[in-house]
């Protein structure tokens, strides 16, 4: 029997309720609109009170699931948990998405590249006729 840690969701409804609470607080922080924590009670208020991210990102959002980025990356290919993992990934693409039409995008970038699989994409067209015509007397033979 193989033992390991024990999950830290059983449902991908209770992830999801986590994920919520963290752009949640991002978009707080981003706005300083306390008003949209009126609704919640003290156990998410804690949750929404331990995140600083203005920005969502991929490793903000595994340190307030609890778990490891590695970790975060396996859930998303359990079956169960594919699709609200892939949703909240797609979230913090979008808002990174959102950020390259500002100054400062150097960051965005590295994020996209790193965690989205975006790539710089260079394309060159090579043409190149080569005229090879010679006679044996071209040719030097080593005896």
């Amino acid at each position: 029997m193989v033992m390991g840690r024990p999950v830290k969701f059983k449902t991908p409804q209770e992830m999801e309720r986590v994920i919520g609470l963290y752009f949640l607080a991002c978009k707080v922080r981003q706005t300083d609109n306390t008003d949209l924590l009126n609704d919640l009670d003290n156990d998410d208020l804690s949750v929404v009170n331990d995140i600083d991210d203005m920005v969502p990102t991929v490793s903000g959002l595994a340190y307030t699931l609890g778990m490891a980025t590695e970790t975060l990356r396996d859930y998303g290919t359990k079956d169960d948990f594919s699709v609200t993992v892939k949703r909240a990934k797609q979230r913090i693409e979008m808002s990174l998405e959102n950020r390259l039409a500002g100054n400062n995008v150097t960051g965005a970038i590295f994020n996209l590249k790193n965690n989205f699989g975006w790539k710089d994409k260079t394309e060159q067209d090579v043409q190149q006729t080569i005229n090879a015509s010679f006679t044996l007397e071209d040719v030097s033979v080593c005896e």
